[in-house]
């Protein structure tokens, strides 16, 4: 396992982040790498992420997730389905503060990392659901539901569609542009947009589909 040098890793997510449209404090930036560290740590273990070397975590994992984030912005309640290590919830969680950020997974010691994870960094903006994503049930709604290469668009659709608030929309990140996907979605939603993202330090196609009722 490749040796964990934090200052070397801020160095790096520094630099990366001077590349996206986004303002982030050396605060932010220190949980982000805190956040790393945790995750790192507990992956010896449990086996959270396939990627091990710190230093494609912070390109594949860290700058991936912020990549998108400027998305998120305009959000106040979003939910991360499919979250895994926490990505990108717990990066949107330490973007901003102050919304509210919900990530749903299915596996007991992924969740059981997040509320770890959330304990250890002192984010009170987050909730951590074990379970499947249709059976979940709020009580208020999600203007955006989000998930990082979790499932197709229409599974994607079909299972969390009933968490979605009235004029909400789903943000779903993938790598290259889904075409077939997009042509599969279920009837009665459509895809409002669909944004090119650039990831500092990699040579990667990534997409945000937004879509909506239609």
């Amino acid at each position: 396992m490749s040796g964990f040098n934090a200052d070397e890793l801020s160095a790096m997510l520094h630099d990366g982040v001077k590349l996206l449209p986004l303002s982030l404090s050396d605060e932010q930036l220190a949980k982000m790498v805190a956040y790393l560290a945790l995750l790192h740590k507990w992956n010896s273990i449990y086996n959270l992420t396939s990627v091990r070397d710190p230093k494609e975590m912070v390109k594949q994992h860290l700058l991936d997730s912020l990549s998108a984030a400027h998305a998120f912005k305009d959000a106040k309640n979003i939910l991360d389905v499919g979250s895994g290590g926490g990505l990108p919830g717990m990066i949107l969680a330490i973007c901003y503060p102050d919304k509210r950020i919900s990530m749903i997974d299915t596996v007991n010691k992924k969740t059981a990392f997040l509320n770890q994870a959330k304990a250890e960094l002192g984010l009170k903006n987050v909730t951590v659901h074990t379970g499947r994503v249709e059976a979940l049930q709020v009580q208020d709604k999600f203007d955006v539901i989000t998930s990082r290469a979790f499932s197709e668009l229409r599974n994607f659709i079909n299972w969390s569609g009933h968490l979605l608030a009235e004029g909400g929309q789903f943000f779903a990140m993938k790598g290259v542009n889904p075409n077939e996907e997009i042509e599969r979605m279920p009837s009665g939603w459509e895809v409002s947009s669909i944004e090119v993202l650039t990831v500092p330090g990699l040579d990667v196609e990534r997409h945000m589909i937004y879509i909506k009722k239609s």
